[in-house]
């Protein structure tokens, strides 16, 4: 008898594409295995400035000895079910991870350079150099070559504190703190904002810029959001200052002044589903207060108090519920998402907070 081998006809690419943006992140990724057309539709998709059409769960990336130095396990919370990523080249291995954001994490490699990741695709972007940071300066040994960091301490304020001088695989121990990755949608390009030490300040860049753009003189930041063409940034005493990044020069107004009853733990500023902007604090009286080992669910029971924000100088207004919508806090992008039209976030009609430290 003789074998007949059948091939199935091949979609276009623009149909696949549709269909793939339909899909989740766990779906996604074993579909672009499938064949060359899947995997180029899968690829296009992916690239940057492309995003679904439909509202992606988040899902927890992490990694772990026993899977091994090149997998990283993806938990889907619409599945509630663990799926291996492989990870090729060295994308996370031996990097300090210092933000994710619209499907890219921030890390910091052992020159304490920083680079955008996308874990699906394995797309790498180089951010500016470090030494292009107001407080780092390059220290090169004879053959030229970088040797050392000079690390000043100096803000706006105070610029005469002694430098420090910092190994390479150091400085990232002490200067980075948390970055977030927003979308300028005005120009189709991503923004990448940068909180660091000295006291938390904040310095921005465009992908594709060759240096970052310090913004004093506030200090002590938590968090970050972007809206309506605005930065706006929160810190510690719960101020949000709004700058606007779209001129020649960055100019910056305060839009909320401190609190004046309570002192924040930290601080998040997040965009509600429903336009409203949200401050969430977590107090310093609740500071020991941990989850059960193994758990990472707060339920709102006080110790994360939130409000909403008027961002034309009204004030804040203290929020009694978030009815059915969930909180993701933490080193992540600060979310607000509703558990009606995201799968897997049903909490049973409560609020929800998931944070990570």
């Amino acid at each position: 008898m003789a074998t007949v081998t059948c091939q199935s006809p091949e979609l276009p690419q623009d149909i696949l594409i549709d269909i793939f943006s339909r899909l989740q992140i766990p779906d996604l990724a074993p579909a672009g295995s499938v064949s060359s057309s899947w995997r180029s539709a899968y690829t296009s998709l992916l690239n940057l400035g492309k995003y679904y059409k439909q509202a992606q769960t988040p899902c927890l990336l992490y990694t772990c000895e026993y899977a091994g130095k090149n997998v990283a396990r993806l938990y889907s919370l619409a599945e509630k079910r663990v799926y291996k990523l492989p990870l090729t080249g060295p994308l996370l291995r031996g990097r300090f991870l210092i933000g994710s954001s619209l499907g890219f994490l921030v890390t910091v490699d052992e020159r304490s350079e920083m680079q955008l990741v996308n874990p699906i695709t394995g797309e790498q972007i180089s951010l500016p150099s470090v030494t292009t940071i107001e407080q780092v300066k390059p220290i090169y040994d004879d053959t030229g070559a970088l040797h050392m960091y000079e690390y000043s301490l100096h803000t706006a304020e105070k610029v005469h504190c002694p430098p420090e001088i910092i190994a390479l695989n150091e400085l990232r121990k002490f200067l980075q703190h948390k970055a977030f990755v927003l979308l300028d949608t005005s120009t189709k390009s991503l923004i990448v904002v940068l909180i660091h030490n000295p006291h938390r300040q904040l310095s921005f860049a465009r992908i594709g810029d060759d240096s970052w753009t310090w913004l004093p003189p506030h200090a002590f930041f938590d968090d970050c959001i972007y809206k309506d063409g605005l930065l706006y940034a929160t810190n510690t005493d719960g101020e949000i200052h709004a700058f606007d990044l779209s001129g020649p020069k960055v100019t910056c107004k305060m839009i909320l002044r401190r609190f004046e009853v309570e002192k924040c733990r930290s601080m998040y500023i997040v965009q509600a589903p429903w336009g409203d902007l949200l401050q969430v604090g977590r107090s310093f009286s609740d500071y020991e207060l941990e989850p059960e080992p193994g758990a990472f669910v707060y339920w709102n029971t006080g110790r994360f108090r939130i409000y909403k924000v008027g961002i034309a100088g009204k004030g804040r207004e203290k929020v009694r519920s978030l009815g059915d919508h969930v909180l993701f806090l933490g080193y992540n992008q600060s979310l607000c998402l509703s558990a009606k039209e995201y799968p897997g976030l049903n909490s049973e009609g409560k609020s929800c907070i998931l944070y990570r430290r």
